[in-house]
């Protein structure tokens, strides 16, 4: 039994790693945000689909019934994975992602506008200090520079994300997690389309190995091997070893890329993953 659960820990954080490397390929990658996931949504399309068949989920019965909750989480998944490979592209790896995991904390914030919960007073502390952390990440606020603007595409890509994870709890119950995701995948690839109508394709095909990476490693196998650890540990579980991605996608930088955060922007980066831990650890007790 003990072994068992040491191998769950294991797949989730190799999880967490697979879908860590988002970032740096995010930076790396030099194509356009929208044409970079037009192509990670379609790779990682066709493998879960063709694992959904293997599975013979019920693919027409499930979209049918939850139509319009897929079509706007979709919309919000398509947003959220834009703006913050934007973010990653104009202020780096390590300010793209923290600036993304504050989505916790502004899920905690939106749930009582979802559902019949009340804002502790806790919470307010915990504003502020994710506010002192977001501020340390740049070391200089200019809304003219990159670093800037890459926070503040990174907070909306938060924004955005913790909208659709409370869409999906509040309308969506018992979906397979690989088939919602194959929806989402299908409704990303509509959206983005004209995207070939307006960027120009002529270094395409030479980052074909790295959007492949991205759809099938980081997307298709990252996200299953999380959903599946959700039937061994709590959400709440899940949710505090999810923070260590921005941990992952920081040395991953490091060592491919040689990108190297300034001191200040560690430190926010700590006070906004701290924060979301004792979170998610209080939350587990209520």
């Amino acid at each position: 039994m003990k072994n068992q659960h040491y191998s769950y820990v294991l797949l989730l954080n190799l999880g967490m790693l697979c879908i860590s490397t988002s970032g740096p390929l995010g930076r790396f990658i030099p194509l356009p945000p929208p044409l970079i996931i037009w192509s990670r949504a379609l790779v990682a399309f066709i493998v879960l689909g063709a694992y959904c068949v293997w599975k013979k989920e019920n693919i027409q019965k499930e979209f049918v019934k939850n139509s319009t909750t897929l079509i706007l989480s979709g919309t919000l998944l398509t947003v959220h994975w834009v703006t913050y490979f934007f973010a990653l592209q104009w202020s780096g790896v390590a300010i793209g992602m923290l600036s993304m995991f504050t989505f916790p904390i502004i899920t905690v914030f939106l749930e009582p506008l979802f559902f019949k919960t009340k804002l502790h007073p806790i919470h307010l502390l915990f504003g502020v200090l994710i506010l002192i952390g977001i501020y340390m990440l740049v070391p200089s606020f200019d809304f003219e520079s990159e670093q800037s603007k890459g926070l503040l595409i990174g907070l909306c890509s938060a924004l955005t994300y913790a909208l659709r994870n409370l869409i999906l709890k509040k309308r969506i119950k018992n979906v397979n997690g690989s088939l919602l995701m194959f929806y989402q995948m299908g409704i990303t690839i509509i959206l983005l389309f004209p995207v070939f109508l307006v960027y120009p394709l002529d270094t395409y095909t030479a980052q074909i190995p790295y959007l492949l990476f991205l759809g099938i490693v980081t997307t298709a196998i990252g996200h299953t091997l999380f959903l599946n650890s959700l039937t061994y540990f709590t959400v709440a579980t899940a949710s505090i070893m999810n923070s260590i991605q921005p941990i992952f996608g920081i040395l991953l930088a490091f060592l491919f890329l040689k990108e190297i955060p300034p001191s200040s922007s560690l430190i926010g980066g700590g006070i906004i993953l701290i924060t979301v831990v004792i979170e998610s650890l209080r939350s587990r007790k209520v």
